[in-house]
């Protein structure tokens, strides 16, 4: 056996549990897209937070151009999630029963 070879199966061995798939768990799914709606809102809710702080001038106009750029960033997203999801359900409608 070449020492190459070997020396590359102990480096894989040892690098193989940091690349293991995490084991699902069941409620998993539920807690990511709750984890992500409250992001969402969030996010928002700072953009809201600070836009309001501008106008009153305790907030400089960097951090509300900040600010904007996350939340119509976030909005972007979110409407990009649910085209996906409006077009995986018009294609589950058009498959033949």
């Amino acid at each position: 056996m070449d020492i190459r070879s070997a020396l590359a199966a102990q480096g894989y061995a040892a690098t193989r549990p940091a690349t293991a798939p995490k084991q699902e768990t069941e409620g998993e799914p539920q807690n990511l897209l709750a984890g992500a709606a409250a992001s969402f809102a969030d996010t928002l809710q700072r953009g809201e937070d600070i836009a309001q702080a501008a106008m009153t001038g305790k907030a400089d106009s960097q951090a509300l151009v900040q600010a904007l750029a996350q939340t119509e960033l976030a909005v972007e997203a979110a409407v990009t999630v649910r085209d996906k999801v409006v077009e995986a359900y018009q294609e589950i409608l058009r498959m033949p029963v």
